[in-house]
């Protein structure tokens, strides 16, 4: 196989993550927008993975990793998310500030270095956002959460992740003081716009709009 690049690295990650939160194919804009990039540029990009057999493709069904793709993408997310792991616990980054240090960290191609920093940070199953790091064999730990906003009233909950890693958001929840493994109970639900009154940890009282109890995942 021909030498991958790491925009083509950059490629296969994206329509990894996404594979993870849609069913079938691909889509070129969801791709281009995850990416932010022109989606006429996408399409040359995949036609090129097609060739390398790294994705099936077309233009009307969108793309899907083969399993050679596939592990090449799993490969990539699981040194993004060591690095991000390492960045917050060894080097002292808050979660908001580690996506584009690992983005230039992930493609370095030492398979040894990542399986020293996996033994170093204790092999960790989570990134600072709560994502599953894939082991040496690509097997993801499971995560059984949904979206704070799919739970009721009167009931309190644990963050276990966030599935909105951009720094404003990150800010915000740093802000409210809001961490991995905090707890959320649930006070009262607005009918107009479904924002939610809730006490952080036990002891801060706070209102959270639909849109940010959508990116929190509790269980």
């Amino acid at each position: 196989m021909k030498t991958i690049t790491f925009t083509e690295e950059n490629y296969l990650k994206a329509i990894y993550v996404l594979s993870g939160e849609a069913t079938g194919r691909i889509a070129n804009q969801s791709i281009a927008n995850r990416l932010e990039i022109n989606p006429a540029t996408v399409t040359e990009m995949l036609h090129r993975l097609r060739d390398k057999r790294l994705i099936e493709y077309s233009r009307t069904d969108g793309a899907r990793l083969t399993k050679v793709g596939k592990d090449l993408a799993t490969k990539v997310v699981r040194k993004h998310r060591l690095w991000e792991t390492f960045l917050v616990q060894k080097m002292d980054f808050t979660w908001a500030e580690v996506h584009e240090v690992a983005e230039q960290l992930e493609h370095l191609q030492s398979d040894k270095l990542m399986d020293q920093l996996d033994k170093l940070l204790g092999y960790p199953q989570f990134d600072p956002h709560g994502d599953p790091i894939p082991d040496k064999h690509g097997k993801l730990p499971s995560l059984k959460a949904i979206p704070l906003s799919e739970r009721g009233p009167r009931k309190k909950y644990r963050l276990v992740a966030v599935t909105d890693n951009n720094p404003a958001f990150l800010t915000l929840l740093d802000k409210l003081g809001l961490a991995l493994n905090d707890t959320i109970e649930i006070i009262e639900i607005q009918d107009f716009d479904k924002s939610m009154n809730v006490v952080l940890d036990s002891k801060t009282k706070a209102t959270l709009s639909w849109e940010v109890s959508n990116n929190l995942l509790v269980v």
